[in-house]
């Protein structure tokens, strides 16, 4: 004799079964999103930025107005300073430049008493690659985002994913890449490509 379940039996078993065949599903959709298995890049302050090749920088050496000029940081990541020399720029905040630069010019003895500043004229660009309606290259503007870099150019595409995206950065000598998300703040030199979403 076949024993069959009461219907509040079945009943109860439903919702579990639905729940856990929802659970499989979401678990299988994350994993199908491009980038979701990529780690979170170590947060960018804006506040405290260092110096990158392209970047081009004013300095003024106050009472010698031959070493008052702009100058652009080069591929080796240095600075080429009359009477003094190459100097490394790369990695460096404005002020370290500085002081540097006034290192320099006590050493050779050009002045006694050197003050120098130092000043970002133009930041090297970004990238955003991919999902995006005008991909290219972008000018960077200091407390720039994931989020308003994707609007400078032209927005995100419909097959975009727009939760995170990954990011190529140049972190002192050395490159790292990963996770960026929509607020993240961007660095100059970012390379950002935005993913496809697989439906």
């Amino acid at each position: 004799m076949s024993h069959i379940a009461p219907p509040l039996a079945r009943k109860s078993i439903r919702p579990w079964m639905s729940a856990a065949a929802s659970l499989a599903l979401m678990m299988l959709i994350a994993g199908c999103i491009p980038g979701a298995e990529l780690r979170p890049i170590p947060p960018y302050d804006p506040t405290v930025y260092r110096l990158g090749v392209a970047d081009r920088l004013s300095i003024v050496t106050y009472g010698d107005e031959h070493l008052s000029r702009e100058f652009r940081v080069n591929e080796s990541g240095n600075i080429s300073i009359p009477l003094i020399g190459d100097i490394n720029a790369a990695g460096l905040t404005t002020t370290e430049l500085a002081a540097s630069i006034e290192e320099g010019l006590r050493k050779r003895q050009i002045l006694r008493r050197p003050s120098v500043s130092v000043e970002v004229v133009s930041f090297r660009p970004i990238s955003v690659l991919g999902e995006v309606v005008k991909p290219g290259q972008l000018p960077y503007q200091p407390g720039l985002t994931l989020l308003t870099a994707v609007a400078a150019a032209g927005g995100f595409t419909y097959r975009a994913v727009q939760d995170h995206a990954y990011v190529i950065r140049q972190d002192g000598k050395s490159r790292i890449s990963g996770r960026i998300e929509p607020e993240d703040y961007v660095k100059p030199g970012d390379i950002i490509k935005i993913y496809e979403r697989y439906f």
